[in-house]
């Protein structure tokens, strides 16, 4: 059996596709925003059938292209652990989107590559250059400028970005040290089944448990959904499907420091989304700690 030969580099590609894909992403996660405000369905019953529709997929794709042992990992401990972690970062992310502007929420998130760089430092013994500690020291003033502890209009809900950036930072390097050997398949095929295992669970918990707002988007039990719930189910589940797959090529096709900068449009996308769908209009303050964060992320990234 011959060795396929490696692809090279497409650097116009690869930022076609991350820019696609981070497209994908805001949609989807500007639905959810939506969802959180003006839809009965709750956060578990999103986990749970989003990835449910896409759990089928990926085995027919995996079955369709005789990859059936790709399906499961070498190592479940530390792939069911990265996949766990990961569904953490979205119970952070979407818990806080209804509380909190949509910019303002994305540029927390993506505070990530600081983490990256702190957690790579700390794990795999990666040197962090003069030019990551810049990013590092702009990245925390940015953060700062948009979440504002201690004043009026600060909540604990803006820390969940943070925490979701630090959890996914951590998942990525557990990537690199124990999964690097694991099939993309079977990183995805672990990641969706927790996604439907968890919001399962979470929905046997707020439907058992007297949780005081059960109407609330993370405290909702199970829905009945009519024709428009499902199209939004598929669109979500299309979204991030794109977005999956999208990343994963484009950092196959160009090198990190190329693509993890472009990866920073979705805090673009959503100010454009908050503006145009939820009537937000980032202050002077946020807007100069939008541009502090990119920067930051984008100088973190670089080598």
């Amino acid at each position: 059996m011959s060795t396929p030969t490696p692809s090279k580099d497409s650097i116009p590609l690869a930022v076609g596709i991350i820019v696609t894909a981070v497209f994908a992403m805001s949609i989807g996660d500007m639905v959810v925003k939506g969802m959180g405000t003006q839809s009965q369905i709750g956060m578990w019953q999103l986990f749970a059938l989003r990835s449910a529709l896409l759990v089928p997929l990926l085995l027919a794709v995996g079955l369709y292209l005789g990859l059936r042992g790709s399906l499961l990992p070498q190592s479940w401990r530390w792939v069911s652990l990265r996949s766990l972690l990961l569904v953490l970062v979205w119970v952070a992310y979407y818990a806080a989107l209804p509380h909190m502007p949509f910019a303002a929420a994305a540029a927390a998130l993506y505070t990530l590559p600081l983490f990256m760089v702190a957690f790579s430092a700390l794990w795999t013994h990666d040197t962090v250059t003069p030019l990551q500690g810049v990013a590092a020291l702009l990245g925390f003033v940015g953060v700062g400028l948009i979440l504002r502890p201690g004043g009026d209009a600060f909540t604990l809900y803006a820390l969940l970005p943070v925490f979701g950036a630090a959890l996914f930072a951590f998942a990525m390097v557990l990537t690199r040290v124990h999964c690097k050997d694991e099939h993309p398949l079977a990183l995805a095929f672990s990641l969706h089944g927790m996604f439907v295992v968890l919001g399962a669970l979470g929905l046997i918990v707020v439907t058992m448990l007297p949780l005081g707002t059960p109407d609330g988007f993370m405290t909702a039990a199970w829905q009945a959904m009519d024709q428009q719930e499902w199209l939004r189910m598929a669109l979500l589940a299309a979204m991030l499907l794109v977005a999956s797959v999208g990343t994963a090529m484009a950092y196959q096709k160009a090198p990190i420091s190329i693509v993890g900068t472009f990866e920073f449009s979705y805090v673009g996308f959503a100010t454009i989304w908050g503006f145009l769908f939820f009537a937000e209009r980032p202050d002077l303050p946020t807007f100069a700690g939008l541009i502090l964060i990119t920067a930051a992320g984008i100088l973190a990234v670089r080598r």
